[in-house]
């Protein structure tokens, strides 16, 4: 049964998720299918620079990049995806890097709230966006496949499923393929995946799958990844290999190889700057925290408060012609 609880003591909204994709969640609550629960607090101010997702486990706060397993309980080849932002909506969520225990925030861009063009006829994001946890690509290790750097953050993850996704959801997704966009000179990887409780989760294996049971999709996918910063005056990005999409077995590589670079990062085996590792679950990291340190990071955000009402021009339609 589908419970929502007010945690006693927080400093914000506590939803306390269900193991079943199956119900059907009121508005702003996230949810999990995992085996291993989850919960997801909003803090701050929806819609400005101080709302914050952060999230739980059953022992208390964590980070969704460092705490929550790369691979779904009991699986090898079952991934967790940390949903940062819903199909069709515009707001440029992502797991931040520098604050501690990781929270989802808004990106800001000229210190304004970033929200993607809707570039004709694409509405927002055309799929389920995030990132797998456990995972970072390295920008001093030049990729052997597109011989260019990695861009520093978890890698990206499209999940093509019929259900759309509420932000903070943790998702069990199946490898399909990858994308391998060329964004400012950084190899940026999209991974491709479908939601392993969608409907039609068992008749795709493969990238080849995807185009016969969702025709259109992975071309419409690369038109979008081309044309999405051209109305903020940025060039059409670029692909490696043409835009064309790797398989299951490749992409499944890709994903092995940043989780080992992430596994450099937590033990501190190289220096970087400006991400935060503080970890509650991950034992032998030199990064480790207290659960009573992460609560008090928790503690220190701002209460829960009414939503910012968008701005209409986040709704205006931009026609981009490819060249």
């Amino acid at each position: 049964m589908f419970a929502r609880q007010l945690a006693r003591g927080c400093r914000g909204l506590l939803l306390l998720l269900p193991a079943s994709s199956a119900v059907r969640f009121p508005r702003r609550s996230v949810s999990t299918p995992v085996a291993r629960m989850f919960q997801a607090q909003e803090v701050g101010i929806p819609n400005s620079s101080n709302y914050r997702l952060f999230f739980k486990d059953a022992n208390g706060p964590i980070s969704p990049l460092h705490d929550i397993p790369l691979f779904a309980e009991g699986s090898n080849n079952v991934y967790n995806m940390v949903v940062e932002i819903p199909r069709w909506t515009n707001a440029k969520m992502e797991i931040c890097l520098k604050e501690t225990l990781n929270p989802i925030k808004q990106d800001i861009k000229n210190g304004k709230l970033r929200y993607v063009a809707n570039c004709f006829p694409h509405h927002g994001y055309i799929w389920n966006y995030g990132a797998l946890p456990q995972t970072w690509e390295n920008p001093s290790h030049i990729d052997a496949n597109t011989q260019c750097k990695g861009d520093n953050d978890p890698i990206d993850v499209l999940e093509i499923g019929y259900r759309i996704a509420k932000r903070g959801e943790v998702l069990q997704v199946k490898i399909l393929g990858t994308l391998a966009l060329i964004d400012e000179g950084e190899t940026d990887w999209k991974i491709i995946t479908i939601d392993n409780n969608d409907p039609l989760a068992s008749q795709l294996n493969d990238i080849n799958d995807v185009e016969k049971h969702f025709p259109g999709l992975l071309k419409a996918s690369v038109e979008w990844f081309k044309i999405y910063k051209i109305p903020d005056g940025k060039p059409e990005n670029q692909f490696a290999f043409n835009g064309e999409a790797k398989n299951a077995a490749f992409a499944t590589n890709i994903v092995k190889e940043v989780h080992e670079q992430w596994k450099s990062l937590i033990k501190k085996e190289v220096e970087v700057d400006n991400i935060s590792c503080s970890t509650v679950n991950v034992a032998d990291s030199p990064f480790k925290i207290s659960a009573e340190e992460a609560s008090k990071a928790l503690a220190s955000s701002s209460p829960l408060g009414a939503a910012v009402p968008l701005e209409p021009i986040v709704d205006k339609w931009h026609y981009v012609a490819l060249k």
